[in-house]
């Protein structure tokens, strides 16, 4: 029987990974920059320097890295803190839980600021017991550190504990270490969705749709 659950937040409860695509070119515009097609692309693989140094070189800021990075870091602090909204169903699924008596935690690789005020101005924080962030906790979610100690906090056995997902290599991570895997489809996301879905104890296509098929794994 279900007693926990475990939710990630960026694209599952906020709808948010767009921004990933699109901060960089975002920095540019507000500094009167064109940003060049395929920008995303460019900088996906990049750490936040390498970005940063790409950006100022490439676009002649005339800044140094710490700068353009700081720059970088306000504007998607004022995504979460003012724009960012939920994924459709989020606070459903999360009334439906409580409904069922069911705990819930959070654990994210965003920062905690970032993550308590979007989840407080879109009305979910209450819902949420605790939130564990990968650089709080010290390792990624190549670990199932993150989703152990929320279940250890939660009182709730591996199996008994729901930890959902969008991303394969963090889903992984909890199936591995005993939990029950929701896979959560996100247009932004993982790009392997036939093997999210082939590996979760639960696919949706939407999050609302765990109303509906979640007597496959609760009780």
């Amino acid at each position: 029987m279900i007693k926990g659950a475990i939710f990630d937040v960026d694209g599952v409860l906020l709808d948010s990974m767009g921004i990933w695509d699109d901060l960089g070119a975002r920095y540019l515009r507000s500094l009167d920059k064109i940003p060049e097609e395929g920008l995303n692309k460019i900088l996906f693989s990049m750490s936040m320097e390498q970005g940063a140094e790409y950006l100022n070189e490439h676009y002649g800021l005339n800044k140094s890295v710490k700068e353009t990075v700081e720059g970088i870091g306000m504007m998607l602090e004022d995504y979460y803190f003012y724009e960012v909204l939920l994924k459709p169903g989020a606070k459903e699924v999360l009334e439906f839980l409580k409904s069922k008596n069911i705990k819930m935690a959070a654990a994210t690789s965003s920062p905690r600021t970032h993550i308590e005020k979007a989840l407080s101005r879109n009305g979910l924080l209450g819902y949420i017991e605790i939130i564990y962030t990968t650089s709080e906790v010290g390792v990624s979610k190549h670990s199932p550190d993150i989703y152990n100690l929320a279940a250890d906090f939660l009182k709730t056995k591996r199996e008994e504990t729901l930890v959902f997902e969008d991303s394969l290599y963090a889903l992984n991570t909890a199936k591995e270490a005993g939990f029950v895997t929701v896979g959560v489809f996100d247009e932004k996301g993982e790009s392997n969705q036939a093997e999210l879905e082939n590996q979760a104890d639960l696919y949706l296509k939407k999050l609302d749709d765990f109303i509906v098929m979640s007597e496959k794994i609760l009780n």
